[in-house]
């Protein structure tokens, strides 16, 4: 089995830092950095997933899928597809319906961020926005039922946005579970690495990791 944790839109790999420090050692990872795999494609979230797709399809083993939020909009995505792929889903933080609104404030506010803090995450700041700007039409809450395989739903109990995407997934996703995390916003793999850490060995302790 493969152990895949994906980061969200304004992370890298290293967001998953303390977490992987937190997970018992016989708990191997993987966590590519999203915009490193895209390299000289156009950036639009289609081709974003092609690439992932690409990364888990290369992988002989089945898969066990942790996103955060873009990470596991891109992680249902996939199950959706290969259903025969995924061995398990934990999705954190990931909205059922792209919020319009709160992404046209998102994008006003990316415009006067400064280019380096794009660059510190491997993407250019015209390609992140372009990016956004992409998914803004994404249907996430369609073909859920395609997903065949045991889902843990998490979300920070701070992460106001998201506790009722969390809540309408776990109603609208089979044989999945709902559980949200104290002290947490809604980078739980940063606000509280320990407790996500946790939550995830004991989630997949059943699988051969």
């Amino acid at each position: 089995m493969k152990n895949i944790l994906i980061h969200g839109l304004g992370q890298d790999e290293k967001a998953w830092d303390k977490v992987i420090k937190e997970l018992s050692d016989d708990v191997k990872v993987l966590s590519p950095n999203l915009f490193g795999l895209i390299k000289e494609k156009k950036m639009n979230y289609e081709n974003l997933y092609n690439v992932f797709s690409d990364y888990c399809n290369n992988k002989k083993e089945k898969l066990n899928l942790c996103g955060l939020s873009l990470g596991g909009i891109l992680a249902i995505d996939y199950a959706k597809q290969y259903p025969e792929k995924v061995n398990s889903l934990i999705i954190i933080g990931t909205p059922y319906d792209i919020p319009k609104k709160l992404f046209k404030l998102q994008n006003i506010i990316f415009k006067v961020i400064p280019k380096k803090t794009f660059t510190k995450i491997g993407c250019d700041k015209k390609s992140f926005i372009e990016l956004v700007n992409s998914m803004a039409d994404l249907d996430i809450k369609s073909n859920l039922d395609k997903i065949e395989c045991k889902t843990l739903i998490l979300c920070g109990e701070n992460d106001k946005v998201n506790l009722e995407s969390s809540r309408l997934l776990y109603e609208h996703i089979n044989n999945s579970e709902l559980e949200i995390i104290e002290n947490s916003m809604h980078e739980v793999n940063i606000d509280n690495p320990k407790e996500l850490s946790d939550i995830i060995c004991r989630f997949w302790k059943d699988d051969e990791i």
